[in-house]
C-alpha cells in the first residue's frame, strides 16, 4: 500500500516539505493542509511589496496552482485540523469532518500575531501575518493617513519605512530603548533609529502601550509615560507588531512537548513517533550557537522544511546552519547572519553613517554574527566563517581593505570518485 505523508500547515515550510518530498522520490500520497482559504503565498513581500502597492496580493503564490496536480500533491485549503492522535497516527477535522490516517507527520503550524489585550475588536486595529491583513493595511496608507505602529522589530520597522514612503504620517511605539533589540547591537539599533526619525518617522522607544482609547474619528494609544499618541492626534489605523506566538496548541493537545515552540531535534523530530516539526513553530537545537532556537526567518523554513522531509523518509540529515535574514527599509538592504547579542563585541568595516557597512560580531574572540548594509557579499562570506567557528585577529578584521575571504580556512575537497 502507498504510505501517505500529512504535512499540516501550507506556509514555506510545509510547501518546501512537500516539494522535497516528491524531489527525493518519494512516489506515496502527500497531502497538505493549510487553514487558508486561498493557494499558499509567501509572508515576506507582506510588510513590504504588498503594502507598499508594488505587488497585488493576487499575484501572491508560492507555486503555480498546477503545480501541486502536476506532482500528485493533495491540497486541502480552508481546512483547520483540530486534533491529532500519534498513538493511531490520524488528524482529525472537526466533528463529523472525518479523519485522515498518516505514515509520517510534519507540523508546519507557524504562528499568529501577538495582540494588545481587549483590542481584538477594535475597529482600526489591525495585526500583519494574512494576505488580507496587508490588503486592508495597504487601502488605509498614503497622504493625509496618520499610522501608528506598536513594536519596531522588523515587521514594525518595514512597515513604517514603506507607509511613510507613500506619505503617510507615521508614529512608532517600541517599550525597548531602541529599535530592533532582538536582532541587532546598541550601535545599529541607532543608526536605525536616526535612519526613521530622518524619514520623517515620529520614533518612541522606550515607551510601552498600557491601552487604545477612541479619540474622535480614530484612535490613539495611552503610553506607560501618561501621554497620548500620536501626539498631533488621533490615528486612522493601528498595527500590532509585537512578535508572533507559536501555534503549539494542536501539539500539546497531542502530548507532544512543546516549549516556546514544538520541541524537536537534530532530525526535526518531535517526541511523537513518526512526527516531524518544521519553521517558525519549531525549537531546536543548533550547534553553531551553542543553545536551542525558534527562527521566524524565510530562509529558516525553507530550509528546515526540505531537512524534515528528507528526514521523513529516512535519511537521518542533522539539520545545522546559520542563521540568515534581511529587511528592506527606505531603500537600503541590511542582512544578519548568526544570531547577534547585544553583548556581542562590533568591529565595524566602513562607516555606518555612510549606509554601506558590515558590522562582525565577535563572543568570546570567535565570529558568532555579521550586519551588513548594502553588503550581501560579505555577509555570503560572513555566514562561511561562522559556520568554520573562525577565531579572527581582531584589528585585521576591522581592515576595509582586506577582502573577508582571506580568514576563509581551506575547505576539505571532495574524494574522488573510485573508478
Amino acid at each position: 500500500m502507498r504510505e501517505t505523508h500529512v504535512i499540516v500547515g501550507a506556509g514555506l515550510a510545509g510547501i518546501t516539505a512537500a516539494a522535497t518530498l516528491r524531489a527525493e522520490g518519494f512516489g506515496g500520497r502527500v497531502v497538505v493542509i493549510g487553514d487558508e482559504d486561498r493557494a499558499p503565498y509567501p509572508r515576506p513581500p507582506l510588510s513590504k511589496q504588498v503594502v507598499s502597492g508594488e505587488l497585488p496580493v493576487e499575484r501572491l503564490l508560492l507555486r503555480p496552482a498546477a503545480w501541486y496536480a502536476s506532482k500528485d500533491i493533495e491540497y486541502r485549503g480552508g481546512v483547520t485540523v483540530t486534533a491529532l492522535d500519534t498513538s493511531a497516527r490520524t488528524v482529525s477535522f472537526g466533528e463529523g469532518t472525518g479523519s485522515l490516517a498518516y505514515d509520517r507527520l510534519l507540523l508546519a503550524t507557524g504562528g499568529r500575531p501577538r495582540r494588545l489585550p481587549g483590542t481584538e475588536d477594535l475597529p482600526g486595529v489591525h495585526t500583519l501575518r494574512t494576505a488580507e491583513d496587508a490588503a486592508a493595511i495597504r487601502d488605509r496608507l498614503g497622504p493625509g493617513r496618520r499610522l501608528l505602529v506598536v513594536g519596531a522589530g522588523f515587521l514594525g520597522a518595514e512597515l513604517a519605512a514603506n507607509a511613510r514612503t507613500l506619505g503617510t504620517d507615521v508614529t512608532v511605539l517600541e517599550a525597548a530603548p531602541l529599535p530592533l533589540t532582538r536582532s541587532l547591537p546598541p550601535l545599529l539599533g541607532r543608526l536605525y533609529a536616526r535612519i526613521h526619525r530622518d524619514q520623517g518617522v515620529d520614533l518612541r522607544t522606550g515607551i510601552g502601550v498600557n491601552r487604545l482609547v477612541a479619540a474622535g474619528d480614530g484612535l490613539r494609544a495611552v503610553g506607560t509615560d501618561g501621554r497620548l499618541y500620536p501626539i498631533k492626534g488621533p490615528a486612522d489605523t493601528v498595527v500590532v507588531a509585537v512578535g508572533i506566538q507559536p501555534n503549539t496548541e494542536l501539539a500539546a493537545a497531542a502530548g507532544i512537548a512543546v516549549d516556546d515552540g514544538i520541541v524537536v531535534d537534530e532530525y526535526c523530530r518531535t517526541s511523537a513517533p513518526a512526527a516531524f516539526a518544521a519553521g517558525d513553530v519549531a525549537n531546536h537545537p543548533n550547534p553553531l550557537l551553542g543553545h536551542r532556537v525558534r527562527l521566524e526567518h524565510w530562509q529558516n523554513a525553507q530550509h528546515q522544511g526540505a531537512a524534515a522531509a528528507r528526514n521523513m523518509l529516512g535519511n537521518e540529515q542533522p539539520f545545522t546552519e546559520v542563521p540568515w535574514v534581511w529587511s528592506d527599509q527606505y531603500g537600503l538592504n541590511l542582512q544578519i547572519a548568526g544570531l547577534p547579542d547585544p553583548g556581542d563585541d562590533v568591529v565595524l568595516r566602513g562607516d555606518p553613517d555612510s549606509n554601506s557597512f558590515t558590522a562582525l560580531l565577535l563572543r568570546d574572540g570567535v565570529l558568532s554574527g555579521a550586519i551588513g548594509m548594502d553588503r550581501g557579499d560579505d555577509i555570503r562570506i560572513a555566514r562561511r566563517l561562522i559556520q568554520q567557528r573562525c577565531r579572527p585577529d581582531r584589528d585585521l578584521l576591522g581592515d576595509d581593505e582586506r577582502p573577508l575571504d582571506l580568514f576563509l580556512a581551506a575547505e576539505p575537497k571532495p574524494e574522488p570518485a573510485t573508478p
